[in-house]
């Protein structure tokens, strides 16, 4: 799982973010490892970020194109990357056992938000 996330980092970011280990319990008492970490260097989350779009594929991004307003919320994009595709180094959207990534945006304005991932690539 931990090799998952890192792929989802640059690399010379790998060594540098430090996840947070939380055990938790599923809906039918089964053991869940939470691993959690946040990157709140400006530049430091432009170049995940910055990943993420560049890896994603183009039918990806038309997808999340169309259903971008599910993902916007109060200057918040909510991406799900399916976790095995991350362990084999590739990204894709996933809805089961993914990698959940919250972007915050100081812009709050949907159609603000929407020119930055423009911008980065993220939607044609």
């Amino acid at each position: 799982m931990l090799k998952a996330l890192q792929n989802i980092l640059p690399s010379e970011m790998v060594g540098t973010i430090v996840f947070k280990k939380t055990g938790v319990s599923g809906h039918h008492g089964n053991p869940i490892v939470l691993l959690e970490a946040r990157v709140k260097d400006k530049k430091a989350a432009g170049a995940v970020f910055g990943k993420v779009c560049a890896g994603l594929g183009i039918l990806e991004k038309e997808l999340l194109s169309r259903e971008i307003d599910q993902h916007l919320e109060k200057g918040n994009l909510y991406l799900r990357l399916d976790k095995q595709s991350a362990f084999l180094g590739k990204f894709k959207l996933g809805q089961e056992d993914s990698i959940h990534l919250r972007v915050h945006f100081k812009r709050h304005m949907p159609e603000e938000v929407m020119a930055i991932v423009r911008g980065f690539g993220l939607i044609p």
